[in-house]
């Protein structure tokens, strides 16, 4: 308890003197000033763990010095005994809703002084463990979630992976199309929070895939009728592969791109044949994503197209498969897309 400090506020010299006097001898450190601007001043840089404030002061006084301080984050904890000459219940009640914890009549008595402050510093020390107890947990459930988030979104890119191998989709296309997703989603202003979580929810939308056998899924050839019915229903196994109890947002909306990145603004799609904006946007927007970087990348069956060629393609497909709109937001952020594309090509390893 030694090493408390003390701030002394008082306008009258012999009080000033006396109260110092008075804390010194108790062993603790002390700043006296004489008015309460000049406390507000010293306040923050010198951290005093308690202070005793006179009540009449000239210009700003106890009662009003009291409330500033409770008022303000910085200082709001550190207990306040307010010494005066009224004993009137009226000023007691003024103190108290001010904020302050408690008070030293004048004149004042050492012992009675000795005692409040010992009792208010104890409070004070309790406080200052506690609270630095909670923070050190506050930080360890940060860590702990940050922990936790980062294994969801490892297990949510490995589910991606998983369904790009099944249809012989490797390299890096889940990423690029997943950050072609969140720059179309800032630049349709869906906010930043929800272009993040468009990131890391697009590369699961065709876990489904991995419900179809094999027959199908890496058929050569061109597929029958009945084969490509079997191959759409892709859409409803990865929403219910992505479906659970407990729900979260990422995988709220995996599973609602999962279910509706195939329809169409024409309404020429599937699962449901949902038209405009009844497909969710960050569908719309996946799908347009998805499209643009399969046509420009390699696959076993075809080569990649140009830039060029593929915007033909998604031109001529606009109020058909794409809205109208978004193939303009495309186009506007084309020169990031094209970075992208260059910074994840399959040929580059990425750290």
């Amino acid at each position: 308890m030694k090493d408390k400090k003390i701030l002394v506020v008082d306008d009258e010299d012999t009080c000033r003197s006396l109260l110092d006097a008075m804390v010194k001898h108790e062993g603790y450190s002390c700043l006296v000033v004489e008015d309460g601007a000049s406390a507000l001043k010293v306040v923050e840089e010198y951290a005093p763990d308690l202070m005793l404030v006179d009540v009449m002061m000239p210009g700003m006084d106890g009662f009003e010095l009291t409330r500033l301080m409770k008022a303000a984050n910085a200082t709001r904890n550190i207990p306040v005994i307010l010494v005066t000459a009224l004993l009137d219940r009226d000023s007691r009640i003024k103190g108290l809703e001010a904020g302050a914890e408690e008070f030293v009549n004048k004149p004042v008595d050492k012992l009675e002084l000795s005692i409040r402050m010992r009792n208010l510093l104890r409070l004070k020390e309790y406080h200052d463990l506690l609270a630095g107890h909670n923070e050190r947990l506050e930080t360890q459930v940060r860590a702990r979630t940050e922990e936790l988030r980062e294994t969801q979104l490892e297990v949510v890119r490995s589910l991606g992976r998983a369904a790009e191998y099944r249809d012989n989709e490797t390299g890096l296309h889940i990423v690029r199309m997943s950050k072609f997703s969140q720059l179309m989603a800032r630049a349709c202003g869906l906010g930043e929070a929800r272009a993040e979580l468009i990131l890391h929810a697009s590369p699961m939308h065709d876990i489904g895939k991995v419900g179809i056998s094999d027959s199908i899924l890496l058929k050569p050839g061109k597929l029958t009728y009945k084969e490509w019915e079997i191959m759409k229903t892709h859409a409803s196994i990865g929403h219910r592969i992505l479906s659970s109890e407990k729900s979260s947002e990422l995988m709220d909306m995996a599973k609602l791109i999962a279910l509706y990145h195939h329809e169409k603004w024409d309404g020429s799609g599937y699962p449901h044949g949902l038209k405009g904006e009844a497909i969710p946007i960050e569908a719309r927007i996946v799908a347009l994503a998805d499209v643009f970087d399969a046509l420009t990348s390699e696959r076993p069956y075809k080569k990649a197209w140009s830039v060029e060629e593929a915007l033909a393609e998604i031109n001529q497909q606009r109020n058909k498969h794409f809205e109208s709109s978004l193939v303009d937001t495309f186009i506007e952020v084309l020169a990031d897309v094209m970075e992208i594309q260059q910074n994840y090509r399959d040929d580059v390893e990425v750290v």
